[in-house]
């Protein structure tokens, strides 16, 4: 069951991934590890700052990794703003796997993915995180921004935590949400859950 959304009136929450970044393109794990933002990964960057001008965007939060802070710092260059460095919106901790393949990991964790599979919410890493671990930092960073004050706050992040902030905002099947870094969630007090993207 997920925990009590974080939500207070008139508040809308925008939820961003970084671009893409070479570990990305070559199918490596980064959890806490960090790799460059490729060419493709600093153009989506631009191209979602374009998508929010006009929403009004009042604050920027970023996870402290490398990729999540260069694409917030383009973010919020381009809107006017600075950008708040949120510990708890780093990525979950993928511990040994981080910077493994599927290969490595299954020649080193054999049937460790298809456990995985079977119960992702609960599945730690090896020595690193699991998704309950994440949503309870979610709910974390979700509370301070509705006690901040903030009416259109932006935040910049990673695909897993992503998917519990998405969770700690009442979206079902969270867990499953896939977000591509050219798209940006819109999560308005009232619960309605749209993407805006280029495409």
């Amino acid at each position: 069951m997920a925990r009590h959304p974080r939500r207070s009136p008139g508040l809308t929450i925008y939820l961003a991934r970084h671009g893409q970044t070479e570990w990305n393109a070559t199918g490596r794990r980064q959890g806490r590890l960090d790799s460059p933002l490729t060419a493709l990964g600093l153009d989506q960057a631009h191209r979602n700052a374009q998508l929010l001008t006009g929403e009004g965007i009042d604050a920027v939060f970023a996870s402290p990794l490398g990729r999540a802070r260069r694409t917030a710092s383009i973010i919020a260059s381009e809107l006017g703003l600075t950008v708040q460095v949120v510990d708890d919106l780093a990525e979950v901790d993928h511990g040994l796997w981080s910077g493994l393949g599927s290969a490595e990991i299954d020649a080193g964790w054999p049937g460790q993915r298809a456990v995985r599979e079977r119960d992702k919410y609960t599945f730690r890493f090896p020595e690193g995180e699991s998704y309950a671990d994440a949503n309870v930092r979610a709910g974390q960073v979700l509370g301070a921004i509705a006690r901040s004050g903030v009416r259109r706050p932006l935040v910049v992040s990673h695909e897993m935590i992503g998917r519990m902030l998405l969770r700690q905002l009442g979206v079902p099947d969270a867990l499953g949400t896939r977000q591509p870094s050219d798209v940006v969630y819109r999560v308005r007090d009232d619960g309605l859950v749209d993407r805006i993207s280029a495409g």
